[in-house]
């Protein structure tokens, strides 16, 4: 394994960003994949668990979910949680036994879960208008929950100062690193690959792993091609499907969306996420009604999820896709009623 900044330069230890460029990192791995899925992240030396499961697919023709959020805290990012809370562990005496993290959603409610269970002090940084039901789950987990009045950039900048570890769940590479197991999940469960993958897009945490883990199978030799993937993102806060697609965009704007998990309106992976699309795939934006109609389509096929997973289906419908589809849905409905 080796991890090198998005530029090309070698991670000297446990930074977050690059000193000579200001880019993120990201964990490459430098040995063929190996069927055990933990067999492929050698740098993990004491694996913390939750009972996680290998994730259910629903065919329906050519068309697939894969049902993500079959998972400890009920959503995706218990693949990043469980890699980075093990790397933390693995390599305890770097750190501190406080850890703190900024996010309001699943992400929180994850790293809490994970960490809580390795016996870390989690703090957990939220805007004030963060969703009460996950908040309550983050609090069922017994982490600490720190509300900060402002931005997202003060949220993380209040994370940073406190005493403690700042494991940010985006900038982190460990966490990016673990949803790379989507991909081999989804490897090992189709006999074909599909030809596409949807994936709902924000931060690009999910994007990112999911494509590192399909190169991983590439240059292994177990897949002939990458699929095309597609990165779908609320109309509303589309930064990275406006420059895909050459939409004029306002970061700045004071727009929302019902797919709360998908607000990251400035992500500090955008540029990354670019390539991969720009050379892999596509991104589609969908609107608030889109997003509204599908959800309630998914469930009465007996799939609830949140609102910001029922964006892929919506990308789905409104483009026509003949060829075989697999649909990630990342977070369960009950999340967000």
């Amino acid at each position: 394994m080796k991890s090198l900044c998005f530029n090309g330069h070698l991670r000297k230890g446990d930074e977050l960003l690059c000193s000579v460029c200001g880019s993120p990192f990201e964990i490459i791995p430098d040995n063929k994949f190996r069927d055990k899925i933990t067999y492929n992240f050698e740098y993990i030396k004491k694996w913390i668990t939750l009972g996680e499961i290998q994730t259910p697919i629903l065919n329906f023709k050519n068309l697939s979910f894969k049902l993500d959020y079959f998972s400890p805290t009920f959503s995706y990012k218990d693949r990043g949680s469980k890699n980075l809370i093990s790397y933390i562990l693995s390599n305890k005496e770097k750190f501190n036994d406080d850890l703190n993290e900024d996010s309001s959603g699943n992400a929180g409610a994850s790293i809490s879960a994970y960490g809580k269970n390795a016996g870390f002090n989690i703090n957990i940084f939220v805007p004030e208008y963060a969703n009460a039901s996950k908040l309550n789950q983050i609090r069922a987990y017994g982490a600490n929950i720190i509300k900060v009045n402002g931005s997202r950039d003060d949220i993380q900048i209040e994370a940073q100062k406190h005493n403690g570890i700042y494991i940010s769940h985006v900038l982190r590479p460990e966490f990016r690193d673990g949803i790379r197991t989507l991909a081999y999940e989804i490897f090992q469960q189709n006999e074909k690959m599909p030809d596409n993958i949807f994936v709902p897009v924000s931060a690009g945490t999910l994007l990112l792993g999911l494509y590192s883990g399909m190169e991983h199978l590439y240059n292994s030799g177990e897949i002939s091609k990458i699929p095309s993937i597609i990165a779908v993102q609320p109309d509303n806060i589309s930064p990275l499907c406006s420059r895909i697609n050459n939409i004029e965009y306002n970061a700045d704007n004071n727009l929302t969306s019902i797919a709360d998990a998908l607000v990251s309106k400035k992500p500090l992976l955008a540029n990354k996420m670019y390539n991969v699309i720009k050379n892999y795939g596509k991104c589609i934006s969908v609107s608030e009604d889109e997003i509204i109609k599908s959800r309630n389509d998914l469930a009465l096929m007996g799939i609830y999820t949140e609102y910001s997973s029922a964006t892929v289906y919506a990308a789905y419908k409104k483009h026509n896709f003949n060829s075989k589809s697999l649909l990630v849905l990342t977070g369960n409905g009950l999340k967000s009623p």
